[in-house]
């Protein structure tokens, strides 16, 4: 059974799971064993991998693209555009103890617009990933990401720049890149790369 406030054009898997009072929007699509919990919100055509788990309150917006065994908790955002890579993982509790109860402690973690986060990355609660950022295959994110920032390693360090079409940017001495794909211009002013 199909809940009223899934859109008629979204596709759900028969072995998934939505549960009453989740959202989804126009030609979403949920893929085998996932669960969408009450009070998730999926965007209009985004798309739900394998296993994917989404806690009440996750908010997910338009043409975001989640592959397979992704858990999304309480407290994440995740903007229009977002990729997220295969296994990746985020948490809501920075000091969880199974024996102590931290539900009201869990932080916001928000990923912009157009962030990427690669495959088996990790996200520490609370952190803010800038818009079109990425973030490395089996990156540990313990700070925010600026917008068009590149992090990788353990802990993620700075190790570049990319552009919203998902180009490694060369900067010029003075600051400016140009994207190769797009023709699009950058300029890094004050340790911000900002789109021309």
């Amino acid at each position: 059974m199909t809940p009223d406030n899934v859109h008629p054009s979204a596709f759900v898997h028969p072995t998934a799971v939505v549960d009453a009072g989740a959202v989804l929007e126009a030609g979403s699509k949920v893929w085998h064993f996932s669960h969408i919990m009450p009070g998730a919100t999926v965007g209009a055509n985004s798309s739900l991998g394998q296993n994917t788990f989404v806690a009440k309150g996750v908010r997910i917006g338009q043409r975001v693209k989640i592959q397979n065994n992704v858990s999304l908790y309480e407290g994440l955002i995740l903007e229009d555009d977002v990729f997220l890579g295969p296994s990746c993982v985020f948490t809501n509790v920075r000091n969880p103890r199974s024996a102590v109860d931290r539900s009201h402690a869990y932080e916001t973690t928000l990923v912009r617009k157009g962030a990427t986060v690669g495959a088996n990355a990790t996200i520490r609660c609370g952190v803010t990933l800038g818009e079109h950022c990425f973030v490395a295959a089996g990156a540990v994110v313990t700070k925010d990401v600026p917008q068009f920032g590149i992090v990788a390693g353990v802990p993620a360090v700075p190790a570049g720049w990319m552009s919203a079409h998902g180009e490694k940017l060369l900067l010029d001495p003075k600051g400016m890149a140009t994207c190769p794909t797009s023709g699009q211009s950058y300029r890094l002013i004050d340790h911000q790369l900002t789109l021309l």
